[in-house]
């Protein structure tokens, strides 16, 4: 076998083994209840006896999958889910208007399922008004930290996670109001008030 046909040969072994990768990580979210992406890679490599690949899939690859997994085998019962999740977003979002919320993540893209918490960005100078308001209309919540790039820096900053009415989990994450404008939300992944509203209506 020469070495160009090797090489293609081992190119394609690599990319059939993401694609399985896939859509074993996206079936342990959609029914597993797993939420991290990294989690569910390493799970689904380990299942398929591929723990030491160095070839793991992408998000957004798991994210196809996952796509077509709910159209698939939950198409009756995902709809409804995904409508409560966006109603659940929505009303948060009318509570914290003064924050210019966004919504973005699996609620938004259309991926999330029944265990799926909401993700809302939140814009603010103030440092400390997000908590001051949870705390004035005493809304319990607790405290961690959340990954961001700001600019060319990726940083932890403090998110608060509240529950909703229908018991399902709601980040809050906020971020200084000049990075509204930086480039960190586009339109493709973060939705206002005006756009989860169309969604619903859609």
């Amino acid at each position: 076998m020469s070495k160009e046909r090797a090489a293609k040969e081992f190119v394609n072994k690599r990319d059939l083994m993401r694609e399985r990768l896939s859509h074993q990580a996206a079936k342990l979210m959609a029914e597993s209840g797993i939420t991290d992406y990294s989690q569910a890679k390493r799970k689904a490599a380990k299942q398929m006896g591929a723990s030491d690949t160095h070839h793991l899939p992408s998000n957004d690859e798991i994210n196809i999958a996952l796509h077509n997994f709910r159209n698939l085998f939950q198409h009756h019962t995902h709809p409804n889910v995904l409508r409560q999740l966006r109603e659940e977003a929505l009303t948060t979002m009318q509570m914290l208007t003064e924050f210019h919320p966004y919504l973005t993540g699996s609620v938004l893209n259309g991926t999330a399922g029944e265990y799926s918490d909401i993700n809302l960005m939140l814009f603010s100078d103030d440092t400390k008004a997000v908590v001051l308001f949870l705390l004035k209309h005493n809304i319990v919540f607790e405290t961690s930290d959340w990954k961001v790039k700001l600019g060319r820096k990726e940083m932890a900053i403090p998110s608060y996670t509240l529950i909703g009415k229908s018991g399902i989990q709601i980040r809050l994450v906020p971020l200084p109001e000049n990075a509204r404008f930086s480039g960190i939300r586009k339109s493709a992944t973060h939705a206002d008030i005006k756009a989860v509203s169309a969604l619903l209506a859609a």
